[in-house]
């Protein structure tokens, strides 16, 4: 069990326990928090409160983590485009279609499946659950670069690294129709659709989470755009939910996109093409970069022979 004492001084007052905790520790969600709360691990005073307990200036809290669990997922030798590895972290160059977490309908063959077997004896224990520290996802369709804490050190410097919005995220995309503007910023918040519970939508509910895209135009071709994009934040589909707010949604997105899919793609032509952040342990500045897979580097040749550039 790992053990975190706080002081809470004033203008943390009247804040909820459960919204409070993910902003301090950012290895935990929300729902985590409120868990840990039910099970009688968070303590203020000495005393354990419930999830919806408000903060007061000078409280003492205690949050007590539970010692983490095995992952009921097999270890699967699955090969593992791995860009980076050393002992606190890895970097892998995620192909499209290849799922990250294994959920129903999805219970092997993931990225999580992969690094189980490739990362043995050295996985984050963090949230609970030893299993490799997925410190951001990228959707199964979405190619690119992807990063792996191999420890909770390295998970917790990573996540608040996040949230500090100093972890460099860029992105390339092909979008249907031509942008106005050379370049731009996407400032709409986020939050799950009320009639779909698959998708995320641009919201002004109180449950919605600020989300902000940079982005700017590469190139422009007959009906289409190739965006280069950077994340200041990190919300479930962001990028997608964005340009899809703005009337240019992703080439081949089944999700957000028009009916009639760009089937060639497989799904959403979008690549994360670069990340940047401080070594957890070194403190030294890392910066990857991935080349643009073939199904991306097709479409683009094919918009410039039908665009006659």
């Amino acid at each position: 069990m790992t053990t975190h004492t706080f002081c809470i001084e004033t203008p943390q007052q009247g804040q909820r326990i459960d919204k409070w905790l993910p902003e301090t520790l950012p290895a935990l969600t929300r729902s985590m928090a409120a868990k840990l709360c039910e099970d009688g691990c968070v303590f203020a005073n000495g005393k354990p409160v419930p999830k919806n307990y408000k903060l007061r200036a000078g409280d003492a809290l205690r949050v007590c983590l539970p010692a983490p669990k095995p992952l009921d997922v097999r270890a699967q030798d699955i090969p593992l485009p791995v860009v980076y590895e050393d002992e606190d972290l890895l970097v892998v160059d995620k192909p499209k279609g290849m799922v990250v977490h294994p959920a129903p309908g999805n219970p092997d063959g993931t990225l999580v499946n992969a690094l189980l077997h490739h990362c043995a004896g050295s996985l984050s224990g963090i949230n609970g659950v030893i299993r490799p520290g997925i410190v951001h996802r990228i959707d199964k369709d979405t190619s690119g670069l992807l990063i792996v804490a191999k420890n909770d050190r390295a998970h917790l410097s990573l996540a608040e690294q996040i949230k500090a919005h100093s972890f460099t995220r860029a992105y390339e995309a092909v979008v249907y129709g031509s942008l106005k503007s050379d370049s731009g910023t996407v400032d709409a918040p986020i939050a799950r659709s009320e009639t779909d519970r698959k998708k995320m939508c641009v919201s002004r509910r109180e449950n919605a989470r600020r989300a902000v895209t940079h982005y700017e135009v590469l190139a422009r071709y007959r009906g289409f755009t190739h965006l280069r994009l950077r994340l200041e934040t990190g919300r479930t589909h962001q990028i997608r939910v964005h340009m899809a707010y703005l009337g240019h949604p992703v080439a081949g997105d089944p999700v957000y996109g028009p009916k009639a899919v760009i089937r060639q793609l497989g799904g959403q032509c979008l690549h994360a093409r670069e990340i940047g952040f401080l070594h957890p342990a070194t403190g030294a500045w890392m910066q990857f970069s991935s080349e643009l897979p073939p199904y991306f580097t097709e479409f683009l040749a094919k918009l410039r022979r039908e665009t006659g550039c």
